[in-house]
């Protein structure tokens, strides 16, 4: 690969960074080129060595990972946010998200699917790990509880969304609605990347969806989860 992908680490147990480090280290199109103990340093850090990507812990001990992310996000051109954590409660991979985390990946991840997020979100692909996928469907369904719709209502009018798309439309929205990637769809309903991503704007357009996220609460609501 010929573009590098500049990281910041930041996580406050260095025995972490050092691993992660370590594991990056290994692709070609990754450098690592600052660590972080706080949230705090964040900001001055990307001043200095502008990253193209920041994979961001959420426990610290002055500013958290979910601070550090929204001061950042807020600023032009910021780069991405990749947070990585052991953590999969729904209020943190919402405020994650909502702070304008691109990413949300566990610790415990196999560390070439952590090379991939990486690559995946720099390239400006949002991704979400299967359990965050799951904790967000599950906090946004919880919250919908409340509203007049029944839930038979709900799945019935997702079925009917999903019925609206052609047959490799629907195999794609149900990979999405399992939490993977692109190129882990194209890989295994045997086609590219582009034509993944076009199949998933056209779903997009059809259902009238602003994004993933949004394809996946569809699927789960239909029961195909």
């Amino acid at each position: 690969m010929d573009q590098v992908t500049r990281v910041l680490l930041v996580d406050d147990d260095p025995l972490v960074r050092s691993g992660l480090r370590l594991m990056l280290s290994g692709a070609p199109d990754i450098e690592v080129v600052a660590e972080a103990a706080d949230g705090t340093d964040v900001l001055p850090l990307v001043d200095e060595h502008h990253p193209d990507l920041v994979l961001m812990d959420i426990r610290m001990p002055q500013m958290d990972g979910l601070a550090a992310t929204a001061a950042l996000r807020h600023r032009p051109h910021a780069p991405e946010v990749l947070i990585l954590t052991t953590f999969t409660t729904d209020g943190y991979v919402l405020e994650a998200l909502r702070a304008g985390a691109a990413g949300y990946v566990l610790k415990h991840t196999p560390p070439a699917q952590i090379v991939a997020a990486v690559r995946n979100v720099a390239a400006g692909e949002p991704v979400l790990s299967p359990t965050a996928v799951k904790q967000l469907v599950d906090a946004v369904t919880s919250a919908e509880h409340e509203a007049a719709a029944t839930q038979r209502d709900r799945q019935s009018e997702a079925v009917r969304l999903l019925g609206q798309l052609g047959e490799r439309e629907r195999e794609v929205a149900l990979a999405v609605g399992h939490g993977r990637t692109n190129a882990e769809i194209a890989a295994s309903l045997y086609m590219s990347v582009p034509t993944v991503k076009a199949h998933v704007s056209h779903i997009l357009t059809k259902l009238d969806l602003n994004n993933r996220v949004q394809i996946a609460l569809v699927v789960y609501r239909a029961g195909l989860v």
